[in-house]
């Protein structure tokens, strides 16, 4: 038995380094998922933390929740958009980042992109991630 057939196609140019924890383009068919930015706050709309990192780790989740509504996960993310009110801090970050996205996201990394903005419309946030997914149609059977 063959290893299933990953739901997207990376596009990865000839010759180009392979870029780290992202994917440059993403080619997929299906039901498209368009989440709105997400914050780390919770269900009763607290924020979890003054902090970048584990308000990243709550949007990504409130994200993967939205898109879990139309029968997404993970996988099927294809398009990532980052809103930053401070680059530095996600540059700093580092590992926890890195292990607060992996938490949620697994070793998935669709196109993404990062952005510093001069402010969020709630108080307090640091961080907006808006996603974009595909969900593979069902083969025929």
């Amino acid at each position: 038995m063959s290893a299933p057939r990953p739901p997207h196609r990376v596009l990865a140019p000839a010759g180009w380094a392979p870029p780290r924890g992202y994917a440059n383009g993403i080619a997929a068919r299906g039901t498209q998922v368009f989440i709105a930015g997400q914050i780390g706050w919770d269900a009763s709309q607290r924020l979890v933390s003054p902090d970048l990192v584990p308000q990243v780790a709550q949007a990504l989740r409130n994200a993967l929740d939205v898109l879990a509504e139309a029968g997404g996960a993970p996988e099927h993310v294809v398009r990532m958009t980052w809103y930053l009110t401070d680059l530095a801090a996600y540059r700093s970050a580092g590992p926890a980042l890195g292990a607060a996205y992996r938490a949620a996201m697994g070793r998935h990394y669709p196109a993404m992109s990062a952005v510093q903005v001069a402010g969020l419309v709630e108080p307090g946030a640091v961080v907006e991630i808006e996603l974009t997914a595909v969900i593979p149609d069902e083969p025929a059977p």
